[in-house]
């Protein structure tokens, strides 16, 4: 706390200005909660961290999103939408949600808040209408008090192509100039529809936030090529961010047996499924005519083989963890375990899989206001875990 010998009388003050100010002095120190009791701790290159939960009742979250007075927003796949409170405290499910079809991996997915939420309660989330399972994105107003609801729900995009259960994706991310990423997975038994461009099937869309596309989109103009298209020949792509250091746009997507990705997405370009594949298919046949790379293609600049199953991504920028800044943070699914980038520019130096025999899956990773890492995990005892420095 301030001093005199820091230079500061706080006695000398205004009242309202001293009080200001031993706010904001404490802040650093009001932000980061005392452990808990039933805390796991796991080594790491950061030194002991530990891993406690924030909720839990929560049925296969989806995603997180943080609102602007630290409260989080909640997907269950199934088809609810939560508010969980600062101490873990589920609102009710958020009245107003449109029907949801789950099953498979189908249901309600991502969620994000506009970048002018603290103005005008914006939210976007995708979820699947109906039995063919085709990604719907949705824009609503987020009323956030005593009794939470969703209200001006409106469908903004509709994915086009075959349907199917499995590899439906949708992530969401929202560029500087307020238009919207959003990942399309395959349908896993659409193959062919990934590599043309009728259709939105294995593909990243770029849109307004009403729906609409933009100008500069590649394929625009094109004969037979849907306007909104931004980049095609993807699987199942979980995972979406902006790199926070020079504004590049990275995703993250699983790969058959062996072969998950991580890209960095640029306008146009061709990243490679199902022609090539640094994996194989389910029943050990090879992936195309075999080959992992082709021109014209993109290649990953970074792959899992074996696959981990990696679902939302994180860049890190907290100071909590020091020595992690700018590191690419992955859940893993089938591997159970969070795996942490270490990058050089645009290249994976190193790896580090963190919270080996947490046993648990993780669906998506998020960075919280007070620095800490937050954590879905995927079952039908879902719980929002918490990642700070450990004892």
């Amino acid at each position: 706390m301030p001093s005199q010998r820091a230079g500061v009388n706080l006695a000398r003050m205004q009242p309202r200005l001293a009080l200001s100010l031993l706010v904001v002095c404490l802040a650093p120190l009001c932000a980061l909660a005392p452990l808990s009791a039933n805390a796991q701790t796991f080594p790491s290159s950061a030194g002991p961290v530990a891993v406690e939960t924030v909720a839990k009742g929560l049925v296969h979250p989806w995603a997180l999103a943080f609102l602007p007075d630290g409260r989080m927003l909640v997907t269950e796949r199934p088809g609810r939408l939560r508010i969980v409170a600062r101490d873990g405290k589920l609102s009710e499910p958020l009245a107003g949600v449109p029907a949801v079809h789950s099953g498979g991996q189908a249901g309600l997915l991502d969620v994000a808040l506009d970048k002018g939420f603290a103005q005008n309660g914006t939210i976007y989330f995708c979820f699947n209408e109906n039995a063919d399972n085709n990604v719907a994105v949705a824009r609503a107003h987020l009323d956030s008090g005593n009794t939470p609801r969703l209200d001006d729900v409106k469908i903004i995009f509709r994915q086009k192509g075959p349907g199917g259960r499995n590899n439906v994706a949708c992530r969401i991310a929202q560029a500087p100039d307020t238009n919207l990423f959003v990942t399309l997975g395959d349908h896993f038994g659409a193959k062919e529809s990934v590599q043309t461009l009728d259709n939105t099937i294995g593909k990243i869309v770029r849109i307004r936030p009403d729906g609409s596309v933009p100008p500069g989109n590649p394929f625009a103009g094109r004969a037979g090529a849907l306007p909104e298209i931004w980049a095609y020949g993807l699987r199942n792509p979980e995972g979406l961010a902006f790199n926070p250091i020079d504004g590049k746009l990275w995703e993250q997507e699983h790969g058959p047996m062996g072969g998950d990705e991580i890209n960095i997405i640029l306008p146009g370009k061709n990243y490679g499924w199902p022609v090539v594949s640094y994996g194989v298919n389910y029943d050990g046949t090879p992936v195309g005519q075999g080959k992992q790379q082709a021109p014209g293609m993109e290649d990953p600049l970074w792959h899992w083989t074996p696959s981990i199953a990696p679902s939302g991504m994180a860049f890190y920028t907290g100071d909590l963890f020091p020595a992690w800044k700018g590191s690419l943070f992955n859940g893993a699914l089938k591997f159970q375990l969070l795996s942490r980038l270490e990058l050089k520019g645009d290249r994976v130096v190193k790896e580090e899989q963190l919270l080996q025999g947490l046993n648990e899956r993780i669906r998506d990773v998020r960075q919280g206001p007070d620095g800490a890492l937050y954590l879905l995990t995927d079952n039908d005892a879902g719980r929002i875990l918490r990642l700070v420095p450990g004892k």
